[in-house]
């Protein structure tokens, strides 16, 4: 399998040593954003609608239903990946437990994982994934939902919408992206290079820092 990356994660490649830089203390919004003009008392102002994850349903590897309500107040990384996955999906689980074991009890940190193979991917086998690579508890969950709204949900965290190939297998992005609290896209990494989630973990602390993330 390959990776194969949209536009606009070679944006983020491409700028990824400037807003991962250890001087920086407040990271870059990513994404679509649209001027919002109001007008109270007279006065005018106007604000920026950011780009956000929209909402989603899917159960976990225990069985429970999670939503986006259940991130709310959250900062998190996401990914997509299949558990019978070949190639760059076992370089990113063991890259991910480098994320789980610097957070993993923080209760404001958490991780989820699409898989984008839900039809495999039953309950049962995203716990077997767990257990095997050592996970536990709630601060990274294995998702599993609709594929069809899967693969559309994928485009909302600008990485390329999972395809198969001829041979039937799935073809998808390998990157963290890094989420805030308001549902907004902080950052993209490569989750197949050390060196990138080595970034990631670092700006998680450098955006748990900022005033709207306390």
């Amino acid at each position: 399998m390959k990776i194969l990356i949209g536009a606009a994660a070679l944006l983020f490649l491409a700028s990824a040593c400037k807003f991962n830089a250890a001087q920086n203390t407040t990271l870059p919004i990513y994404g679509n954003r649209t001027p919002v003009t109001n007008t109270v008392a007279g006065k005018t102002t106007t604000d920026t609608l950011y780009q956000t994850i929209p909402d989603f349903k899917t159960v976990n590897q225990y069985g429970d239903s999670i939503s986006s309500k259940n991130l709310k107040g959250q900062i998190y990384v996401a990914d997509f990946f299949f558990t019978t996955c070949p190639s760059i999906c076992p370089v990113m689980a063991k890259n991910m437990l480098d994320v789980y074991n610097a957070y993993k009890n923080d209760k404001d940190v958490k991780i989820i994982s699409y898989t984008i193979d839900p039809k495999h991917d039953s309950v049962n086998v995203l716990k077997k994934y767990a257990d095997k690579l050592g996970v536990a508890g709630n601060t990274w969950w294995f998702l599993q939902g609709k594929k069809e709204e899967i693969y559309k949900l994928s485009e909302s965290y600008l990485v390329r919408k999972p395809e198969e190939d001829a041979k039937q297998m799935f073809i998808h992005d390998g990157y963290f992206i890094l989420i805030d609290k308001q549902k907004r896209i902080r950052g993209t990494y490569d989750g197949t290079v050390p060196d990138q989630v080595t970034h990631l973990i670092a700006d998680i602390k450098t955006l748990k820092a900022e005033s709207g993330q306390k």
